[in-house]
């Protein structure tokens, strides 16, 4: 038997659909929601209903914004000639967060998966290519993510850009700040000597 009731049942059902939250998580977050102010429920609840109507992509790199233009394309000092390439905005927000990149970025909303079925078609390949052509641009930056598919992304982007006049770099991967050489993997060590730089 169940000890909540129906509506506190659905609501935790919900909540732990999202990703990280577990029953107890989920549960935990509906009991503060339960015991919380009406007026900052009430918001919550406001502002969910107003990321599904007022959020879209950008016209120009397809990161998340509430206008026609993210901050970031809008901004005159980003146009510095550098195009860095992310899967998802998650990426573009990662890279922002550092402050290491003062350039452009093309978010391009996932990644090649034969296998199910995502080809050039379903991500921002075609948008990219219309971007290099039409901005001035004079080096892309590869940052997808070091799986399998990020991989195949990265190769089959290079392949296209091959024979134009723009430089492409990939991020380099390696050792983490802190981390030990004896538990790190073996293709991990093998990009970080590849990627190595002077000193």
């Amino acid at each position: 038997m169940n000890a909540y009731p129906p509506v506190l049942n659905n609501l935790i059902r919900r909540l732990s659909r999202l990703p990280g939250l577990g029953e107890k998580s989920a549960a935990r977050i509906a009991m503060h929601l339960l015991k919380a102010p009406a007026e900052e429920t009430e918001a919550l609840a406001e502002n969910i209903r107003q990321l599904r109507d007022k959020i879209r992509t950008c016209r120009i790199c397809f990161h998340f914004t509430d206008d026609e233009v993210c901050p970031v394309c809008a901004d005159p000092a980003r146009n510095t000639g550098e195009l860095c390439i992310v899967e998802s905005t998650a990426d573009l927000l990662a890279i922002e967060k550092s402050g290491a990149f003062k350039g452009r970025y093309h978010v391009l909303q996932g990644v090649l998966a034969p296998l199910d079925g995502i080809g050039p078609d379903q991500i921002r390949i075609k948008e990219l290519l219309s971007r290099i052509d039409s901005e001035n641009i004079s080096e892309i930056i590869i940052a997808t993510n070091p799986s399998s598919e990020g991989e195949a992304t990265a190769h089959y982007i290079l392949q296209l850009l091959k024979d134009r006049p723009v430089r492409v770099t990939r991020i380099a991967y390696g050792i983490p700040m802190g981390g030990d050489l004896k538990y790190t993997d073996r293709i991990t060590l093998e990009r970080a000597l590849r990627g190595r730089q002077a000193f």
